[in-house]
């Protein structure tokens, strides 16, 4: 019985002292969301109901306060402020509607900001006609989920970016939905964070973008739509598995750009209808596996800077080009992938082929110096010089050659 007194009184002086609701609004205690958080408490909770409140730029300066809308109420920037920022520790911000930020070129407003803290969140918010929307500055441990973000910007000079990381380690951004920011979401020097189920599509730009950010993880999520795909650039032991990499076409455009990424795994993703599935460049030390490269213009660019890169267990289908790179030498290896174009033999039934497999088309190097030449695509002289090379290799590398191609698609 005396263990759990003490038990009790030590949770109980754990929790906040004199938390109270604090309600504005119709009915409410105070008229004003700036006067409730100048007289709100550690642990209080401000409650704000349903209507349009505009205020100057909102500040929530003590620890521990919750931010709480009631009907999906309307904080509003009027075109010429920032709408809300976090400047204390433990802070919690759900249910409200930011917008109208306005355009500045002299100013990063934001919907939503958490300036130089620990331990926010940020969830089940609405972000409309914002410049940015939800913008970490230098700020630890933070989660932003399950947040709709949306912008109407149509030039990346009138735009930033949907969700924004700058020094904030520790970050986790999960189950948000981005729409038409010039990066959907944007991740610069911010380490071992969790990028997890998102839905970021129609940007600008990039879906995501992320640089100088180490052992990173991004799972289980999709980029759909975006006008240059998803850009992965500077850093070490990032993870990018059972991700949507959708319809990114153009001629800077890509389901997933590697670029001086030093080790780290590519696993289980799907690369479909995008003018280029992969790109690697000065990379090495990846892990490609499990993949499916479906519809694409180019499956893989693998370029020859990129160092001791793997590919296996992938499945290739549909694609214009399967491989292609700028050079007859290669560290990159390809292992037991299965190719909708090979049409070898398996004698003896060990569902591996009995002859390699060359992905990389003599055509494929020809469009790579001539991109003019892909006119020709679909010529017979084409297939016929395709064929002869394949039998008789003499100009793709002999590196980019799978010895062990899979005669069924691995699951």
């Amino acid at each position: 019985m005396r263990r759990a007194l003490v038990a009790a009184f030590a949770l109980g002086a754990a929790q906040p002292a004199f938390a109270a609701d604090l309600t504005v609004g119709a009915g409410g205690r105070f008229a004003t969301i700036s006067a409730a958080l100048e007289a709100a408490r550690p642990g209080d909770r401000v409650l704000v109901r349903a209507g349009t409140y505009r205020e100057p730029t909102l500040v929530i300066r003590t620890a521990g306060v919750t931010l709480e809308g009631q009907g999906w109420p309307v904080l509003d920037g009027q075109g010429v402020r920032e709408v809300l920022v976090i400047a204390a520790d433990d802070v919690t911000v759900r249910g409200i509607v930011a917008t109208n930020t306005g355009i500045s070129n002299l100013e990063d407003r934001a919907g939503i900001r958490a300036r130089e803290v620990r331990n926010c969140l940020i969830e089940h918010n609405r972000l409309r006609k914002n410049l940015w929307g939800i913008y970490l500055q230098r700020s630890a441990d933070c989660t932003v989920r399950d947040n709709d973000i949306e912008a109407e910007g149509v030039r990346q000079t009138e735009s930033g970016n949907g969700i924004h990381l700058w020094y904030s380690p520790g970050a986790r951004v999960e189950n948000n939905r981005v729409r038409g920011h010039r990066d959907g979401i944007y991740f610069e020097f911010s380490s071992h964070g969790l990028t997890r189920g998102n839905m970021s599509e129609r940007s600008q730009r990039y879906g995501l973008h992320f640089m100088f950010s180490d052992s990173c993880a991004y799972l289980e999520n999709t980029f759909r739509d975006n006008n240059s795909g998803v850009a992965v650039m500077y850093s070490r032991g990032v993870v990018i598995a059972r991700n949507r990499f959708e319809r990114s076409w153009g001629s800077a455009a890509y389901g997933l750009l590697l670029k001086d990424i030093n080790g780290g795994e590519i696993t289980d993703n799907v690369f479909e209808r995008n003018s280029t599935g992969i790109f690697i460049e000065g990379s090495s030390r990846l892990q490609v596996r499990g993949n499916q490269f479906t519809q694409n213009g180019w499956a893989a660019k693998v370029l020859a800077d990129a160092d001791e890169n793997s590919f296996s267990g992938n499945r290739f289908s549909g694609n214009a080009f399967d491989v292609t790179t700028n050079s007859r030498s290669s560290n990159t290896t390809f292992d037991g992938n299965w190719w909708d174009e090979y049409a070898g033999y398996d004698l003896d039934r060990d569902g591996v082929g009995d002859t390699a497999f060359h992905p990389v088309r003599l055509f494929a190097l020809v469009v790579e110096q001539h991109p003019a030449a892909l006119l020709l695509l679909r010529s017979p002289l084409v297939s016929i010089l395709d064929a002869a090379e394949r039998v008789l290799p003499v100009l793709t590398p002999e590196a980019l050659v799978d010895r062990r191609p899979l005669m069924r698609p691995p699951r």
